[in-house]
């Protein structure tokens, strides 16, 4: 079994889906999916601390990773963070990510968050809707995971701080792991961050079950 600490808003945790899914069809990985809060979320003074060459870049590589993995990329809209595109400064309002979060905390609760996020992430993440928070585009994805929306936000909505007290337990241990960053992936205790780390887990995983 592998913790997979994710976020709604990273676009790297979006692309690690290819590799994720290959290895949960191969049953090579079981997944653990451990919703967390993004890094803005969690550290609001993030944007003002980076080097102004962190965003450009990011951008060049997500769009580079797409291209060599054949995946629809673009970024969400509306970004589930609210954030002012000019000043980078973090909203006290955030609607969008906590509803993610919840569902996603409401899916692990009902056994069905690989199946969610590789739903949901698909929504937000591939270009083809603007808009995913309007109309029915959630609840299609939603439905598509096997869930229902109106049932989970009704049991979210009769239990909310079950749900954060949830995703904070994720962080804790996300960081008890060794990192802050998604998306991780630990093993056995040991933390593997970034898309670009699962065949390095894959052999990891291989060297220990040949010990045994």
């Amino acid at each position: 079994m592998v913790d997979l600490f994710w976020s709604f808003r990273s676009p790297y945790s979006y692309l690690a889906l290819h590799h994720v899914r290959k290895l949960a069809a191969a049953n090579e990985v079981q997944w653990n999916v451990r919703i967390v809060r993004p890094l803005a979320i969690r550290t609001p003074d993030f944007f003002r601390r980076m080097d102004p060459l962190w965003r450009p870049y990011l951008l060049i590589d997500t769009k580079r990773i797409s291209e060599q993995l054949g995946m629809p990329f673009a970024r969400p809209t509306p970004d589930p963070v609210t954030q002012d595109p000019r000043t980078l400064v973090i909203s006290d309002e955030q609607p969008y990510i906590h509803r993610l979060n919840r569902l996603g905390a409401e899916a692990t609760l009902r056994g069905r968050a690989l199946e969610f996020i590789n739903e949901v992430s698909d929504l937000l993440w591939n270009g083809k809707v603007v808009g995913w928070d309007q109309g029915d585009h959630l609840a299609k994805a939603v439905a598509r995971a096997g869930l229902d929306l109106r049932e989970m936000e009704a049991d979210i909505e009769s239990d909310t701080r079950r749900r954060d007290l949830l995703i904070e337990q994720n962080e804790t241990d996300l960081r008890a792991a060794g990192h802050w960053g998604v998306p991780t992936f630990v093993f056995e205790g040991e933390p593997f961050f970034g898309q670009d780390r699962l065949d390095l887990m894959r052999w990891r995983i291989s060297q220990k079950r040949e010990r045994r």
